[in-house]
């Protein structure tokens, strides 16, 4: 039975919740320090990339002099192509090492998953100057555990750090290592929303381990791959502090990334602006190159 519309015109305002507050709050707090600690520093950074600002005293503008004198630095593209580089190795090797270390813990014929995952997850708790400093101790020409090892069965001490692309294989290697309990989590929860159907199927069609890998879990978990490699390769085009406490760059500075060279510029040089500039051409690369997967993974999905 409907109601006549007097009756409606007569019911009573709807009571207002007592927590409808609540969510304008929460809310609110996120973008107060949202504007506090990111629009706020980036709109101070914006302006300070067409000055010549020194970190102390007045400045000057300068228009698109930083901008111009950038795309004429030499040890800017240097910079620039050792980060796509790194990121270029570090985000394969990651995916590779976490989704098959997630593949194996999701086997039904596996033993002692929880340990296991404790084990390749720790590593991504530490920070990353403690991972640098381990790594160094493996890795030092002089006093590493892995020249000492090569010695002591009758081999050469290798150069890893006097190397610039040992050096950086180095600390491809241990950042893989680093991140992989990240993403190996997140493959865990993909993998294991998969139906268990369309392995049962494709088994009574005799298809074997590769072939359900390949046909069933690699397209089930595409979402998440996405989003593994997305997250990835915003983090190698921003790594600094692994290769500071590594190596620092080197040899001398020919493993000196992007955001090591803004370092330098602008805190040891004191060019606030110029490396400001050089901030917001990272910033810019780095929205491209999520546009770009995003596209990419909608056009997938709509497949």
């Amino acid at each position: 039975m409907t109601k006549r519309a007097s009756d409606v015109s007569a019911s009573p305002p709807r009571r207002r919740s007592k927590y409808t507050l609540a969510p304008l709050v929460l809310i609110a707090a996120n973008v107060v320090l949202f504007a506090l600690f990111f629009l706020w520093p980036a709109v101070i950074g914006l302006v300070y990339s067409f000055t010549n600002y020194t970190g102390v005293g007045a400045f000057q503008f300068v228009g698109l002099d930083n901008y111009s004198n950038l795309f004429g630095d030499s040890a800017f593209y240097d910079a620039m192509t050792r980060t796509l580089l790194y990121t270029v190795l570090f985000v394969p090797l990651n995916f590779v090492f976490s989704l098959l270390i997630a593949n194996v813990l999701v086997s039904k014929h596996a033993k002692g998953v929880s340990v296991a995952r404790i084990f390749f997850f720790i590593p991504w708790l530490l920070s990353p100057i403690v991972v640098g400093v381990l790594w160094r101790w493996l890795f030092g020409e002089n006093f590493g555990l892995v020249n000492y090892l090569i010695e002591k069965v009758g081999g050469s001490a290798v150069p890893w750090q006097s190397n610039a692309d040992l050096s950086l294989l180095v600390v491809v290697v241990a950042a893989s290592w680093a991140w992989t309990g990240f993403s190996m989590l997140l493959f865990i929860a993909a993998i294991k929303n998969v139906p268990t159907s369309y392995y049962e199927a494709a088994a009574l069609d005799g298809a074997g381990p590769w072939r359900q890998f390949f046909s069933i879990t690699l397209p089930s978990i595409a979402p998440t791959s996405f989003i593994v490699i997305l997250l990835n390769t915003i983090h190698g085009m921003k790594e600094y502090p692994l290769f500071a406490s590594l190596n620092n760059g080197g040899p001398g500075t020919s493993n000196n990334l992007l955001v090591q060279y803004i370092y330098q510029t602008g805190f040891k040089s004191g060019q606030i602006g110029y490396a400001s500039a050089a901030s917001f051409v990272l910033m810019l690369i780095l929205m491209v190159v999520a546009i770009i997967q995003m596209m990419v993974n909608r056009r997938v999905e709509n497949r």
